[in-house]
């Protein structure tokens, strides 16, 4: 029954399971003094506010799960520090499909190393079941050719998560385009 994250957590533990509990938000700096963290568990806890600096200093961490809670999107920042992060869960919340959900989708997709799942849109009605990441791509084919970035083919060349998945299974390979060397490494 904790609404917080307690502060006497022993700073060299490396697993922290604070699931089903009744943490509805996460303060700054929650976990500054775990920096050895690998594994974080807070799954289950009605989790509706995240502050960017909450997971500052989770240099470490390598899993993190976030399911079952009540996260409609991260605000730009949330998960900066988390060089390491491995696996990201993310099932059973009511992602919103809105300009705010492109933080979270465009870090997954910049830290292709991050294995994640259950980024599915809930709400708006007309999004709901879509992949988080049909919607962004779906924002996109709606803009006005002139408000498209520079390159827009790119956002052509997303796959669907699924085939993301095998496509970052492969080898690496080296692309020239535009007179930009891409390096896809998976």
């Amino acid at each position: 029954d904790l609404k917080k994250v307690p502060g006497n957590i022993p700073p060299d533990i490396v697993k922290l399971d604070l699931s089903h509990n009744k943490i509805r938000q996460l303060r700054a700096k929650e976990f500054e003094d775990v920096s050895e963290l690998k594994i974080l568990n807070l799954n289950s806890n009605g989790i509706a506010y995240i502050d960017p600096a909450a997971f500052s200093g989770l240099n470490n961490l390598e899993e993190l799960d976030l399911s079952n809670n009540s996260l409609q999107n991260l605000e730009y920042g949330v998960l900066e520090d988390l060089y390491f992060l491995k696996i990201l869960w993310l099932r059973e919340n009511p992602w919103r499909c809105d300009y705010n959900i492109h933080y979270l989708f465009y870090w997954l997709k910049h830290h292709y190393n991050v294995h994640y799942s259950g980024l599915e849109c809930k709400v708006p009605e007309e999004y709901k079941g879509w992949s988080v990441g049909k919607y962004v791509r779906s924002y996109y084919e709606e803009c006005p050719k002139d408000k498209l970035p520079i390159y827009p083919e790119t956002f052509d060349l997303d796959k669907e998560d699924e085939e993301w998945e095998r496509h970052k299974e492969q080898s690496v390979q080296t692309v020239k385009k535009h007179g930009v060397i891409v390096t896809v490494i998976g």
